[in-house]
């Protein structure tokens, strides 16, 4: 292989992507190409490491005594660790014939304390390793969405008008200069903004003279946006106020131009904004349906833009709950309409579900609607059916509105809160988690905005209440073994349960925590963010809670949409043997930060003794 290739070869590895030329030069000269046999040891336990292994093809296996503790695939490489002690804890074996490139430990010991971006990488905390390793792979572009800002878009010039300006007026201005938008300042030092479409379809339709003032047809109360805010967030607030554009100012509170969708939709190049005004504009179910399995498309597009987890999932989640909105606003009888919350619950409740994977919602219905019970429970039924036709499966618990257990009054729910609270047996701690969740997708917000502050009136102080809600968690294990190799669900061979070993009970951890102390959000992040500020979490402890939530979410997406593309039912099963070495070793990473929550609550509420 040429010095060329071998420098390519090098670059397509993380960390040793981001050493300078002269270091990957230096590393390539220095690589010789070993061949080892199927079942031939590199290198034993205990022995003083003379080498950084790269795989060009090949299987290596990593054991501690008899225990498989990792496998290393073509484009991995191992064991650094090993070289920095200067003692290898496990043994190395190929598993089949295997070709590697060795480099000299000295050289690459020699480059490691001179780069210190290379040492930190090896020497960072676990919380910092994620970071980084993301932000190394979502930044290969320099369009990536997690690092533009909204200046880094096209952003059309303010231009302004005096608020008495002329239709005709008006219109001479934006053609001479150029813009599609005209901002107006009344008096009061208010701005109202004209747009190119108001003159087509109010002055032209509406065949208004062009000597009446312009102001007859402008929009106030503004959207605005900060010029250093991340551009993805714009899009977020235009998709959440259902919009086309927003007002930019600077830090100093200073307007200095407009972000319009056409801007956002060149810089993404995704069809987010179509498919929100087709939620919009949508008449008939069909077309929402339609808007509905759309969004798949939105996923695939930004994750493979390299959006974090978190983002797409705070956006996906917007959009369900639109299509909801308007589902029910074509729907709902007359007598339901302003009466009722209309709740996502569990991972959708919690702004955390991206695949459609299951509905779990609620309906809170004002004590003084007059609707029917037998008008309720017809359309119930035909909402969730509807619901399901938009691409939802059914709840296998049947947590859905459908079911009159989750559809009440306000004072009925109040009176099953109490009930939950009170009996305190395994489904009530499970109903009153699911509720916690909930968040208000249609409807009226203050409805369950007053039954969350009810569920923390009747909540008991006492320990035993929430060491019966938390002690859930003690019935699911992390899947890593004492020396640190993954442990495979019985029932499906080489894979783990990501939810059940990591997810789940990073999220009831938390959960308990936010409700002994009353938090309003149901968002995990926001939530870790609040037990933060609150100083029920360090700050190190919440960023590593954060990155492997977010690391283990990402997971879980990926896979998700490799069993879509081929064609298998979506489960949260995943293969390690299929992750590349980093991802592994960031895999077991993440499920030791939730180890460690899990044993802090199992500490704070004696749960080995519940």
């Amino acid at each position: 292989m040429s010095a060329h290739e071998l420098t390519s070869f090098l670059q397509n590895i993380h960390p040793f992507s981001n050493i300078s030329q002269s270091e990957l030069d230096n590393f390539s000269q220095n690589l010789d190409v070993i061949y080892y046999k199927k079942n031939e040891v590199i290198q034993k336990d205990g022995d003083s490491p003379i080498a950084l292994y790269f795989i060009v093809k090949g299987l290596v296996q990593e054991k501690s005594e008899e225990e498989v503790i990792s496998l290393f695939s073509t484009n991995e490489f191992f064991d650094p660790i090993s070289i920095i002690e200067n003692h290898s804890k496990n043994s190395f074996t190929a598993i089949e014939e295997t070709i590697c490139y060795s480099l000299p430990k000295d050289i690459f010991k020699k480059t490691l304390y001179k780069n210190k971006d290379l040492e930190s990488y090896f020497f960072q905390s676990i919380s910092q390793k994620l970071n980084s390793y993301i932000a190394n792979e979502k930044n290969k572009d320099l369009a990536n969405i997690m690092i533009a800002k909204v200046k880094d878009a096209k952003v059309h010039r303010a231009v302004f008008a005096s608020y008495d300006t002329t239709i005709f007026d008006a219109a001479t201005i934006i053609k001479k200069e150029k813009v599609p938008t005209l901002l107006l300042k009344d008096s009061d030092g208010e701005v109202f903004i004209i747009t190119d479409s108001d003159f087509r379809q109010k002055v032209i339709l509406n065949r208004m003279e062009y000597d009446d003032k312009v102001s007859k047809i402008s929009t106030g109360n503004l959207i605005c946006v900060n010029e250093n805010d991340f551009l993805f967030n714009a899009q977020l607030t235009m998709t959440k106020h259902g919009i086309k554009r927003v007002v930019v100012k600077d830090d100093n509170d200073v307007i200095v131009g407009i972000l319009d969708q056409m801007s956002l939709s060149s810089f993404f190049a995704t069809h987010t904004f179509s498919v929100s005004n087709e939620i919009a504009n949508a008449e008939t179910l069909e077309e929402l349906k339609h808007a509905s399995f759309s969004i798949i498309k939105i996923v695939r597009s930004l994750n493979a833009k390299g959006v974090r987890i978190g983002f797409i999932s705070k956006l996906i989640n917007q959009l369900n709950r639109k299509i909801i909105d308007k589902a029910i606003l074509l729907t709902a009888p007359k007598k339901l309409l302003g009466n009722y919350c209309f709740l996502v619950m569990g991972s959708e409740g919690r702004g955390e579900q991206v695949i459609k994977t299951d509905q779990d919602n609620a309906l809170i219905i004002r004590d003084d609607c007059t609707i029917s019970k037998d008008d309720l429970d017809k359309y119930t039924k035909e909402l969730t059916e509807i619901i399901v036709d938009f691409g939802f499966p059914r709840c296998e618990g049947n947590i859905m509105v459908s079911n009159p257990y989750w559809t009440r009054t306000v004072s009925e729910f109040k009176d099953l809160i109490y009930s939950w609270i009170t009996k305190k047996s395994g489904d009530d701690f499970m109903n009153l988690a699911i509720f916690y969740d909930a968040l208000c997708a249609s409807g009226d917000v203050e409805l369950i905005k007053e039954l969350k502050a009810y569920i923390f009136k009747v909540c008991s102080d006492s320990q035993m209440f929430y060491t019966n809600f938390a002690k859930v968690i003690m019935s699911f294990d992390i899947p890593l073994g004492i020396f640190d190799g993954f442990v495979y669900d019985k029932n499906h061979k080489d894979e783990i349960d990501i939810k059940k070993g990591g997810i789940f009970i990073l999220v009831q951890s938390i959960r308990s925590l936010s409700l002994e102390h009353k938090l309003y959000r149901s968002n995990t992040l926001r939530r870790i963010i609040d037990l933060e500020e609150k100083g029920v979490l360090d700050s190190e402890f919440a960023a590593e809670l954060s990155e492997a939530f977010n690391f283990l979410n990402t997971i879980k997406l990926n896979s998700h949409l490799e069993q879509l593309d081929s064609g298998h039912e979506v489960d949260n099963f995943i293969s390690p043997k299929n992750l590349s070495r980093m991802d592994k070793d960031l895999l077991k990473d993440s499920f030791k930060i939730i180890n460690k929550l899990k044993k802090k609550l199992e500490y704070r509420y004696k749960l080995n003794y519940a």
